[in-house]
């Protein structure tokens, strides 16, 4: 497969990050001025500078994307559907949730799904897009294929590789699988460890639609000289 995007086009797959717990203000302005710059599809932060970012991006086309439950997932269904409500009136029209580990490990489907409809539903009353974050590294193949074929049920807008907080981040194994899993019906997301042209272009390769990246500048950068030179 040859790679035939325009630097515009895989900037718009990026969703500029900043989750890190000690991020201050300035640092959420420049987030949100690079992304407007550079033509990113959304900014994703935890869900406390929601409004805070909504406001800076509210003559942008730039989506603002709220982290709940994370990085863990370690919360109850009610306490996720409540961030989830509650970003969303702050701001958020997109939405990255982290499944329950444990319920997944104790062979608990029924709560996964269940955790999946609530919040998928009111994302979609709210026309919000909704992403659902595996955290493969913990997975065995056999539970990422199990998560997938809930979400091809479900139909979440997205299904996501990793965190970036786990003790591994996106692989193109998982990319392939997981878009294998999920067909048409959901597109995949490939977050953690993504930090050149390289790694990004072979995520998207293997079949990824958005990429969850804190280097998205350097990668834009890497993709424009390139083609400089070419």
């Amino acid at each position: 497969m040859t790679f035939q995007l325009s630097v515009n086009e895989l900037a718009n797959m990026v969703d500029h990050t900043l989750l890190k717990a000690d991020a201050k203000k300035a640092g959420f302005e420049k987030l949100c001025q690079e992304a407007d710059e550079y033509g990113f599809k959304m900014v994703a932060i935890n869900s406390a500078p929601v409004s805070l970012c909504r406001e800076l991006l509210k003559e942008s086309p730039v989506h603002v994307g709220a982290a709940i439950g994370f990085p863990l997932g370690q919360t109850t269904m009610a306490t996720k559907i409540f961030e989830v409500t509650d970003a969303i009136k702050n701001g958020a029209d997109e939405i990255d949730y982290v499944i329950n580990i444990s319920e997944l490990k104790d062979g608990n489907l029924a709560y996964i799904e269940q955790e999946m409809k609530e919040i998928v539903a009111i994302c979609q009353i709210n026309h919000v897009l909704s992403k659902v974050i595996l955290e493969n590294c913990y997975l065995t193949v056999e539970e990422k294929i199990a998560v997938c074929e809930i979400a091809k049920r479900v139909k979440p807008n997205f299904v996501k590789t990793s965190t970036g907080f786990g003790t591994s981040g996106a692989t193109v194994e998982d990319v392939k699988l997981m878009k294998e899993a999920v067909g048409l019906d959901v597109k995949v997301k490939a977050a953690g460890g993504i930090r050149d042209f390289e790694t990004a272009k072979a995520m998207v390769k293997a079949g990824a639609e958005r990429l969850g990246t804190s280097s998205g500048i350097k990668i834009i950068n890497e993709y424009k000289s390139m083609i400089k030179e070419s």
